[in-house]
C-alpha cells in the first residue's frame, strides 16, 4: 500500500505579495524534498465541491470570498486582514487544499492507498466557519473531517495539530461535536492567542501549550503524557494531521526549538495509533513552515515515516 502525495499547480497561483512568509516557494521546497521517497505516488489534487465546503463553512462566507477574488487579468491583492489576502487564483488554490483532503479520505476508504500527505497552500487551520484569518481561507482539516463523517468513511475523527500556532479555526468548528477530537500542541503566547488548556469544548478539545524556548524534551513529553493517550482513548476511525513545521528551530515565526527528528518521532507515534485504531487511515495536510530549508527537511522526515 502506498502513501499518496497530493498537489496541484493551482496552489502556486495564490499570490500573497512580496516578502510574505506564506509564499509559493514553500510548495516547491516540500515537493523537491519528498518526491523521491520510496512507497509514494504523486497525484493531482481535485477541487473540493460546494457540498463538501458547506459542511464546515457558512455558505455566505464562501460566496463572499468568490465575489471578492480579483479578475484573472487584475494584478491586485484584496486584504481580508493584516496578513490574509485574496489574489487572482486564490479560490482555485484553496479549493485544491480541501479537495485534496477529501480525495485522500476516499482513496484510503476504498483501499487505494494507505495514507496521504496533501502538499497544498494556502494553509487552513486558522479559518473559522465564517472568517478568513492567519493566511487561511478554507479549513482543509475541518472540511475533510466533515466529509469523512458524512460519507461514512468514519464515525469518529481525530485531528492532530502540531503547528507552532494554535488551530483556532478547527477548534471553533468542532468544539461542540463529540464525534471529532482536536488535540493541538502550540506555542503560547503566540498568534492567535487561543489554545489555553481550559478550552475543552464538549470534552473533545485537548490543548497542549508549550513555552517559547521549549524543544524536543518538552514536546515529546507533552504528547506522550497527554496528547497521544487522548487520541488512543478516543479510538478514532480516521486521523487527520494539521502538519505545520513552523515549530522548527529555524522557523522565523515561532520560538520553539524542534528538529527534524521530532517530526519523525511524532509521525511515527501517530502512525502507531492509526495502525492500532483505524487500519492505518491517516491523512496529513500541510499547514505552516516558513523557513524553506527547515520546511523541506522536516517534511521529508514526516513523509519518510508515513511511507
Amino acid at each position: 500500500m502506498k502513501t499518496l502525495i497530493l498537489h496541484h499547480d493551482d496552489c502556486l497561483r495564490h499570490d500573497t505579495g512580496q516578502r510574505h512568509a506564506e509564499r509559493p516557494e514553500r510548495i516547491n521546497a516540500v515537493l523537491d524534498a519528498v518526491s523521491a521517497v520510496s512507497g509514494t505516488e504523486m497525484l493531482p489534487a481535485p477541487r473540493a465541491q460546494a457540498e463538501q465546503l458547506q459542511r464546515a463553512h457558512v455558505p455566505e462566507y464562501w460566496e463572499r470570498l468568490v465575489e471578492l477574488e480579483p479578475e484573472a487579468q487584475a494584478d491586485q491583492l484584496i486584504a481580508l486582514d493584516a496578513d490574509t489576502s485574496l489574489s487572482s487564483g486564490s479560490i482555485d488554490a484553496t479549493l485544491r487544499g480541501s479537495g485534496a483532503v477529501c480525495f485522500a479520505i476516499d482513496q484510503i476508504q476504498s483501499g487505494q492507498a494507505r495514507n496521504a500527505f496533501c502538499v497544498t497552500r494556502p494553509p487552513g487551520h486558522h479559518a473559522e466557519a465564517g472568517l478568513a484569518m492567519g493566511f487561511c481561507l478554507l479549513n482543509h482539516a475541518a472540511v475533510g473531517a466533515h466529509h469523512a463523517l458524512a460519507s461514512g468513511a468514519a464515525r469518529r475523527v481525530a485531528i492532530i495539530d502540531f503547528d507552532v500556532h494554535h488551530g483556532n479555526g478547527t477548534q471553533s468548528i468542532f468544539e461542540n461535536n463529540p464525534d471529532v477530537l482536536f488535540v493541538s500542541s502550540h506555542q503560547m503566547p503566540l498568534y492567535p492567542g487561543t489554545g489555553h488548556p481550559l478550552e475543552t469544548g464538549c470534552g473533545n478539545i485537548f490543548n497542549l501549550p508549550l513555552a517559547p524556548g521549549d524543544g524536543s524534551a518538552a514536546f515529546r513529553s507533552t504528547w506522550s503524557r497527554r496528547g497521544l493517550p487522548a487520541v488512543k482513548a478516543f479510538q478514532p476511525d480516521l486521523i487527520l494531521v494539521s502538519a505545520g513545521f513552523d515549530a522548527h528551530r529555524q522557523d522565523p515565526l515561532g520560538q520553539l526549538e524542534l528538529a527534524d527528528d521530532d517530526y519523525a518521532w511524532i509521525t511515527a507515534e501517530i502512525r502507531r495509533i492509526a495502525n492500532d485504531c483505524c487500519n492505518d487511515a491517516l491523512v496529513s495536510v500541510l499547514e505552516g513552515g516558513y523557513d524553506l530549508e527547515a520546511l523541506a527537511t522536516a517534511s521529508l522526515a514526516h513523509v519518510t515515516e508515513l511511507s
